[in-house]
């Protein structure tokens, strides 16, 4: 057989597949893996690496791997008294991850280069930055940093540090960065106090342990002078611009200068959230609401801007009959007597528009269907899945009042409102019309026919947005934006 003149792309469920599964994501871990430990051969290292995370449940091989790919791979940095020790440790309760400091390379893990870092430290020497980096490296490389993930804490402390990370393949999802003014800092570092027993930091003024058997056991830190503090601050400032510039897209800062509850609060609220996926992204936009909340306008101005398909389905259903399908004869009687046009005959041709080339390389915006949970499930049947889906919420006095002064040119079909839009002249405005169904007390019937169905639609798209539909168009257009471009949650890590 002769080869197709031009590739031609995936069918639709290829694509909903890879986005539900992760696949791209679970690629994108894959090869995380193979450069954080170059093994000699590595599909083999892969096979062997797949099987090792599927031994337990041989049908949960996604659900193994997503905890993997979504495993913390958390640096907390900042000043020094600025607080990410007591950050790290915190996130390590509430993550169930590996906590990695220069106290716990040193003194708590038997590695490879452990000696060698140590005799540097008891000479009162520099450790080298590419040995903190291997003793960094060989600690990433354990099975419990690899299956929990882990908490880099006051790593990396310079530019070149960052790059040795990075070369070795350990590349961090998010970075926290305390922050606070020097003053601050000095004055907290002179009350600074440490349980020897748990390595928690506790503060003389600001956070004094509650227990007598923890504050008898307290010690005092070394290198506690102002002078010494001085030094180490300079350093840092020195050293911080080189880290922003390699992390600045992951790295977020965070006030240390305020209550400790609200500092680990903020913490952990950023390393939940997930960046934008590199991942290949087609639209397909779903929008339900109520007549006259704006779906048509707001898929409109998408459609214009990210240039995906428009689709209305009560317009679709009309072409079908102007164009003489066979599916749009069949069509034709209950749209000339007004009668509701049968569910399968909708989704034939929903699904024939849904799957044409255009929609499926661009990505569509769909309104008008489906309008009950019904309907859904017959989407859902026929491997329409949006990844994107939109509830338009506004009063029912704020509906009749956009669509009972509703007019339109009988001549251009232009729709004009009586308030926000009247008729440009005199003449356009002689001749308006309203359409029956946007009279009142039609439109009150609508509404009601909409909330009676909207409940169970709801609790079938269980990831939708919810858009206050009631305020300038312009708004609501950003807010659906901001929505379409940032990551859907993941269903799968609700259980990890």
């Amino acid at each position: 057989m002769d080869a197709p003149a031009r590739p031609w792309p995936p069918p639709p469920p290829v694509g909903a597949y890879a986005e539900e599964r992760e696949l791209f994501r679970l690629l994108q871990n894959m090869l995380e893996e193979l450069l954080i430990h170059k093994p000699d051969d590595p599909i083999q290292y892969m096979i062997n690496h797949l099987k090792q995370n599927n031994d337990d449940d041989t049908t949960s091989l996604g659900y193994q791997e997503l905890k993997r790919v979504w495993a913390p791979r958390i640096c907390v940095l900042g000043p020094p008294a600025s607080g990410k020790t007591t950050a790290a440790m915190w996130l390590c309760k509430h993550l169930d991850a590996i906590r990695i400091s220069q106290e716990t390379l040193l003194f708590k893990e038997i590695l490879t280069l452990t000696e060698e870092a140590k005799a540097y430290k008891e000479r009162k020497q520099k450790i080298p930055n590419a040995l903190w980096a291997n003793l960094i490296q060989e600690r990433l490389s354990n099975v419990d940093c690899i299956k929990q993930g882990w908490i880099l804490e006051g790593f990396p402390e310079n530019q070149e540090q960052a790059w040795m990370l990075q070369s070795s393949g350990i590349i961090p999802r998010h970075i926290v960065v305390l922050y606070a003014p020097d003053t601050v800092l000095i004055e907290r570092n002179s009350g600074k106090r440490l349980d020897p027993f748990t390595e928690e930091v506790y503060h003389t003024t600001f956070d004094w342990p509650s227990d007598l058997l923890v504050q008898q056991r307290l010690v005092k830190p070394e290198d506690l002078s102002e002078q010494e503090m001085s030094k180490k601050l300079l350093e840092y400032h020195r050293n911080f611009p080189g880290i922003f510039q390699i992390y600045q897209k992951v790295l977020k800062l965070i006030n240390a200068d305020q209550p400790s509850v609200d500092v680990l609060s903020q913490v952990l609220t950023y390393v939940q959230t997930r960046h934008r996926s590199a991942a290949p992204f087609t639209p397909r936009i779903l929008f339900c609401g109520p007549p006259g909340s704006g779906k048509s306008l707001q898929a409109a101005l998408i459609a214009q801007k990210y240039g995906v398909v428009n689709i209305c389905c009560g317009q679709l259903l009309k072409e079908a009959v102007a164009d003489k399908t066979k599916l749009g004869e069949l069509v034709k009687p209950y749209i000339d007597n007004g009668y509701p046009v049968p569910d399968n005959l909708v989704m034939k041709i929903l699904a024939k528009r849904l799957n044409a080339l255009d929609c499926v390389t661009n990505g569509w915006v769909l309104y008008g269907f489906p309008r009950d949970i019904e309907q859904g499930e017959q989407l859902q049947k026929s491997h329409i899945m949006p990844n994107r889906v939109f509830f338009f919420n506004l009063p029912c006095e704020s509906i009749v009042e956009r669509l009972s002064q509703r007019r339109i040119d009988p001549i251009t079909g232009e729709r004009y409102h009586t308030t926000f839009r009247p008729a440009p002249t005199p003449e356009i405005q002689a001749r308006l019309r309203q359409n029956p169904k946007d009279e009142e007390e039609n439109v009150e019937k609508r509404v009601e026919v909409y909330y009676r169905n909207v409940k169970e639609l709801e609790d079938f798209y269980e990831d939708a947005f919810y858009i206050n539909a009631d305020q300038d168009p312009h708004v609501v257009f950003e807010i659906i934006e901001s929505c379409i471009i940032k990551p859907l949650p993941c269903k799968k890590l609700k259980s990890l």
